[in-house]
């Protein structure tokens, strides 16, 4: 059945009428010659990025493109070269596009209304409302084309055995990765609508792990550390570097230590500080380190702590060194040191205390043992006079001891010598 040109011109209303598509650079590749092949119910472009590089096409219309801010080949994000779920994360967007036809087909009519009073330099919708970038994305962000992804897929034929083609073969000899790699199941379709990308969830993870400069606890503490000035670093450089977050109260440059303290007026122009200049922080070529300043009361805790260093981060203990000795009893200073264990009720006197056998040897029955004698007991033998008290030119030997064994044999040898 023939249409009229009428009703032929009506319906080409609602196509889209674009001379060349939506690409990133990658997608584009490095031949400046694409050959282009058009199709509906959107233009289909179909092109060769480069030489031995497989032909790649349009994957959704400009509109679609346009909401998302994305490439219509691989459907990453114009700006930043990244998945739309790690994009949406670092930007706290949630910008939930309706997967119904009727809801998508409104959703789209509204959309192509904004994009029509627009001037098509900034995104639409929820992600045109976002102001600020992401430190995050900004790490994240590729900035050179990554080409590999153009190269054709591998082989079938090869990975059988099978591939009769050699050097013609327009696909690569490779082999495949592993079938349980999250990264070998990837779906278009989720790329776009931001849910279940393995990439995404892989370069969420690397970002997990970058480095970061958490703020202290202490609200009151509003200084940052600065350190590695060198000699070319003045108070004047970082001035003009940290005004721009906010007040300053003072600067002060230990020139011994090559560091600063820049202590701000407000907590949050502090945290402003730390965000922006952590780990990306350069004046006159050097790079500078970025850390919280501390409050009086932790300055006096220096070092390690607890196997965890100043950065916070966790120290490995070092083999072969002794641990830690437990701490001395709690001595009462009033209370005399009693470092023989002796009853306090005894005399601080000598005893004369029975040692037990050796091992071995069975003890003496009762009755013969050492006699146990109390200093000041009845049984007890004459103690020695003091010194004070002996006359003199007597001097008194262990060996003239009475109760001493051997001590009248020693004393008669000596006076029959």
């Amino acid at each position: 059945m023939a249409t009229s040109l009428g009703s032929n011109t009506y319906n080409r209303q609602n196509w889209e009428d674009a001379d060349f598509p939506i690409l990133c650079q990658t997608c584009l590749g490095e031949n400046p010659y694409i050959r282009m092949i058009c199709a509906r119910p959107f233009t289909v472009f179909r092109w060769c990025p480069g030489t031995r590089m497989r032909f790649k096409k349009t994957e959704v219309c400009q509109t679609c493109s346009k909401m998302k801010n994305v490439c219509q080949t691989c459907l990453l994000d114009l700006e930043y070269g990244l998945p739309i779920q790690v994009r949406d994360t670092g930007l706290s967007v949630k910008d939930e596009v309706p997967k119904s036809d009727v809801n998508k087909e409104f959703y789209t009519q509204n959309m192509e209304r904004e994009i029509a009073n627009s001037d098509g330099t900034r995104p639409v919708g929820q992600l045109g409302k976002a102001t600020s970038s992401s430190d995050m994305l900004l790490k994240l962000a590729r900035t050179t084309p990554y080409y590999k992804r153009n190269r054709p897929h591998i082989c079938s034929f090869w990975v059988k055995g099978e591939c009769k083609r050699g050097e013609e073969c327009p696909y690569r000899h490779e082999k495949p990765t592993d079938p349980d790699d999250p990264l070998a199941d990837q779906n278009i379709k989720d790329r776009y609508y931001g849910i279940n990308d393995p990439v995404a969830d892989k370069l969420l993870k690397r970002a997990s792990t970058m480095p970061r400069l958490d703020p202290p606890e202490d609200k009151s503490i509003s200084t940052l550390y600065i350190g590695g000035l060198g000699d070319t670093v003045t108070d004047g450089d970082l001035k003009s570097h940290f005004y721009q977050f906010g007040e300053i109260r003072t600067i002060t440059i230990v020139q011994r230590q090559q560091c600063a303290f820049i202590q701000f007026a407000t907590r949050q122009s502090a945290e402003m500080a730390a965000e922006k200049s952590f780990n990306k922080l350069i004046i006159n070529g050097r790079r500078l380190t970025v850390k919280w300043g501390r409050s009086q009361a932790a300055r006096g805790k220096e070092g390690i702590k607890d196997g965890v260093s100043e950065m916070g981060t966790r120290l490995d203990p070092v083999p072969g060194l002794p641990g830690a000795l437990p701490p001395p009893p709690a001595l009462d200073e009033e209370a005399p040191a009693n470092y023989f264990n002796l009853d306090p009720s005894t005399s601080p006197a000598v005893m004369n205390i029975a040692l037990p056998p050796p091992p071995g040897i069975n003890p003496p029955p009762p009755g013969f043992g050492p006699p146990m004698f109390h200093p000041m007991g009845p049984m007890a033998p004459p103690m020695p006079p003091p010194m004070s008290m002996r006359p003199p030119g007597q001097i008194h030997y262990p060996s003239q001891d009475p109760q001493r064994m051997g001590a009248h044999a020693a004393h008669g040898s000596r006076h029959g010598d």
